[in-house]
């Protein structure tokens, strides 16, 4: 298993194209140019515990409405705090008002959180019909408020993560380009571009030319691209193509934490790691639930963990056979036996790429 050391430093060549190892954000120094993405839903400590063993320099908890983040009990709860084998840890949150934002920034940062990042991407409706997120690009102002005021609350690094638009229209790039050139003026520690626009969601192509082009216009500003990185040499061609600073990584690490380690690989200029074998798969698929087991009561724990066999699933050579034996399983005993009936034995030597 690879664990990463958290402060190799020096230049690294990749396709030509040379670019620093260090990911700088503010005052934390990344090892690699890449982390994980807060991902609604999935990134609770199991899945950042998991990322950082196999190579992921920096995680985030989901995203948190910043409304809940600001209240007292909200964070005295241990499932939204940072545990301490996982620093630097960043929090991502969502919220339209700039003073409960700042609030909230400050008490995750109180709480342990080393990075702040602003959610004004999400497209999910329910977000956007509640004005947040993704919905904010059309109000530059209100962003860049929400801006100075958590940078205003807190020490650590405050980055943000945005869409291109809400929208294909012209008004909407000009909001986007807007925010982009205001926050770079005033030094925010990185922007997280996701090359597509909220209407979009997660269809159609990913606009890496644009990042390109942005990265060109604002040299001095730390840009993250994603969108759609699924494997680890066309992220790294990403990374060359465009000359951005470093990648987000966030449903290819699903149910792949493989991923990292084909990274970090692929940026030293070293062979990728052979394909994990259905042995491996196991003994991850099956740390990850005992970890989750920790973090959730059984009942919960074995549904919570369906979505991610889905995912771990894609890399078996008989994906549906293994998918319907393990999404039955109603309890541990259940889904180790059928871990144990589709990954062991005869299975070893078959896996597909990650």
């Amino acid at each position: 298993m690879c664990i990463v050391h958290r402060l190799r430093l020096g230049k690294q060549s990749v396709a030509g194209y040379n670019f620093r190892a260090m990911l700088a954000l503010g005052n934390l120094k990344l090892s690699v140019p890449f982390l994980q993405a807060p991902l609604s839903g999935y990134s609770d400590y199991a899945m950042r515990r998991l990322a950082l063993d196999f190579g992921a320099p920096l995680t985030f908890s989901g995203v948190m409405l910043a409304k809940s983040a600001a209240h007292p009990k909200f964070l005295r709860k241990s499932h939204f705090r940072p545990h301490e084998d996982e620093h630097p840890v960043g929090a991502q949150i969502l919220g339209d008002d700039p003073e409960v934002m700042a609030a909230a920034a400050k008490a995750l940062e109180a709480a342990g959180y080393d990075m702040i990042d602003l959610n004004f991407a999400c497209p999910a409706p329910k977000v956007l019909r509640g004005g947040r997120g993704g919905y904010l690009l059309k109000e530059p102002d209100t962003v860049m408020q929400i801006v100075r005021r958590v940078r205003d609350a807190v020490k650590c690094p405050v980055t943000m993560k945005l869409r291109t638009g809400y929208d294909s229209s012209k008004l909407s790039y000009d909001h986007f380009y807007r925010i982009v050139s205001d926050a770079s003026d005033q030094g925010v520690d990185a922007l997280t571009i996701h090359a597509r626009t909220v209407v979009q969601k997660f269809t159609g192509e990913v606009d890496w030319p644009l990042l390109a082009e942005i990265k060109r216009q604002f040299p001095k500003t730390i840009l993250i691209g994603s969108g759609d990185l699924f494997d680890p040499h066309t992220s790294v061609e990403r990374l060359t193509t465009t000359k951005l600073d470093g990648l987000l990584i966030a449903r290819g690490a699903i149910g792949n934490p493989w991923i990292y380690a084909g990274l970090q690989a692929v940026l030293k200029g070293e062979p990728m790691p052979p394909s994990p074998n259905l042995i491996e798969q196991a003994e991850v698929m099956r740390r990850h639930f005992e970890m989750i087991c920790d973090l959730y009561a059984p009942i919960k724990a074995i549904r919570y963990f369906r979505k991610f066999l889905v995912r771990y699933c894609r890399l078996h050579p008989q994906r549906k056979q293994a998918q319907k034996t393990l999404l039955v399983a109603n309890n541990k005993s259940q889904l180790f036996d059928g871990i144990e009936k589709w990954y062991a034995n005869n299975h070893n030597e078959l896996t597909h790429d990650y």
